[in-house]
């Protein structure tokens, strides 16, 4: 597996290393970590100093290489690179090159003297990134607990997993499948059923068609959890599954929070452009909106057929 660890110098990124070095990971796992030099950034801040650039490159350098190092000493395999570039798409520009599996980022951070508006690189990355991306946030009353040192041995983990039951979200299932979780990890398995919407025209408004349509979507629902279990039902993990009604954007948020996650999982179809506005991302909410970490699954295969 390779992963793309953006950080910068920032508190938040100290903790999306963290968060990487008390996961559980495949064996000879890669990490290539990056930091963006944003020259726009820093020439809007201090003028045109060639100097100061010369010392803030070396600086990033510094930055990386020791956090390479401080992997490789955990027994990953990793490196250290940085660029000069805007953040949002020189990562999603470094993951490509490099072939990554994972891009992981902070919910927010900042780049020379300016801090990014919040969300925005992370949620750049989300929406143009080829591979998977992880978004890493915290609550509150964890951010102490996590900072202080990475834990000598990984603590269980919430996850929580959405499915519509399409081959996006069986992607999504296979990839908690394929990898290590902590002993005692538990995974909650939620489909959402929207609700119908009448139409105006008096055939379709009946209650009875309304209720057989629905009664059909649910049946689906319960079809896409029972589909993602038995993906996942020889991980070792503690499962359980529940079908909920209303928006997805807001009951996989509201679910998580309630029931407490570590980590949301969800598919991505992975569509750009004016496709993706019409169509809204379930997924591209959920990251920007949930209480704690979110994964977006992408799988090359289906991106590279769709």
């Amino acid at each position: 597996m390779k992963i793309l660890l953006a950080i910068d110098s920032s508190a938040l990124s100290e903790m999306v290393v963290t968060e990487l070095e008390a996961r559980l990971w495949p064996p000879q796992t890669e990490v290539r970590v990056l930091t963006v030099i944003d020259l726009f950034a820093l020439t809007a801040s201090v003028g045109y100093l060639e100097p100061f650039i010369k010392s803030e490159n070396e600086a990033a350098e510094a930055f990386v290489q020791a956090a390479a190092e401080r992997l490789t000493r955990l027994g990953f395999v990793a490196s250290g690179i940085a660029v000069e570039g805007y953040a949002g798409t020189s990562i999603v520009e470094e993951a490509d090159r490099w072939g990554a599996d994972l891009v992981m980022v902070g919910s927010h951070g900042h780049s020379g003297f300016v801090r990014f508006l919040l969300g925005s690189i992370a949620k750049a990355v989300v929406q143009n990134a080829n591979c998977s991306v992880e978004i890493v946030r915290y609550h509150v009353d964890d951010q102490t607990r996590k900072s202080e040192s990475a834990p000598s041995a990984p603590e269980a983990l919430r996850l929580l997993l959405a499915t519509d039951g399409s081959e996006y979200s069986q992607a999504a299932a296979h990839s908690i499948a394929s990898r290590p979780w902590p002993e005692g990890s538990q995974v909650r398995i939620v489909s959402v059923v929207e609700p119908v919407m009448p139409a105006s025209d008096p055939w379709f408004a009946s209650g009875a068609l309304i209720d057989k349509v629905r009664e059909e979507t649910a049946g689906k629902s319960r079809d896409a959890v029972e589909a993602a279990r038995e993906i996942i039902s020889h991980a070792g993990l503690t499962i359980e599954t529940i079908v909920v009604d209303g928006s997805p954007k807001k009951r996989i948020v509201e679910d998580a929070r309630d029931w407490g996650a570590n980590l949301i999982v969800v598919g991505s179809h992975g569509r750009r452009g004016v496709l993706r506005y019409l169509l809204g991302s379930v997924s591209e909410a959920v990251a920007m909106h949930a209480h704690c970490s979110v994964e977006v699954i992408r799988d090359r295969t289906l991106l590279g057929a769709a």
